[in-house]
């Protein structure tokens, strides 16, 4: 079966899950993000010290999202093969606040710059499609990506005015830059 999602211009967000339920006022939300992202750097550094690793934790919190950053040592080895163990990791933490929240969490982690270094090279790629498909007028299909991945093209596809989709399952999944109509 193949799934489709699209993506409009000033919608980069649709399809989002909302974590945060009912409308909450903004103290309150910035307080809830804040304590996801000390439950997340608990369980973090009690990680990394069970593995023996050194690295010191960041937090913060962007738009709607409790962010926790693991800098300092080389820690290439907890981002894997085009970021496969960071996945994983940030799954685990969501779980561990979701075990202490009850929550569903949209925490994003990232280690050593992986994440950072990855959104520029996507919304360069993202870019450079763009024109392409404006200079073609055809869609272009991207290889498939992670779905914090997709969402960069998604967000940046969408800030220039394009459509574009998620389509394809599982590791298959790709982005489709569509057009404009």
């Amino acid at each position: 079966m193949n799934e489709t999602e699209t993506v409009e211009p000033g919608t980069a967000d649709a399809g989002a899950p909302d974590a945060g339920g009912p409308v909450e006022n903004r103290s309150a939300k910035i307080e809830r993000l804040e304590n996801e992202g000390d439950i997340a750097a608990d369980y973090l550094e009690e990680l990394l010290d069970i593995a023996d690793l050194d690295g010191d934790l960041d937090m913060d919190v962007e738009g709607d999202r409790a962010l926790v950053s693991i800098v300092g040592a080389d820690l290439t080895h907890l981002v894997g093969r085009e970021g496969e163990v960071l996945e994983a990791l940030q799954e685990l933490t969501r779980l561990a606040v979701y075990r202490e929240t009850g929550e569903r969490s949209r925490l994003m982690l990232d280690i050593s710059g992986y994440r950072a270094n990855r959104r520029s090279t996507l919304e360069a790629l993202a870019a450079e499609q763009v024109a392409a498909v404006r200079e073609s007028g055809e869609p272009v299909h991207l290889e498939p990506m992670s779905p914090f991945e997709r969402k960069v093209v998604h967000d940046a596809v969408a800030a220039a005015g394009l459509r574009s989709e998620s389509e394809g399952t599982d590791r298959r999944r790709h982005v489709v830059i569509l057009p404009a109509d």
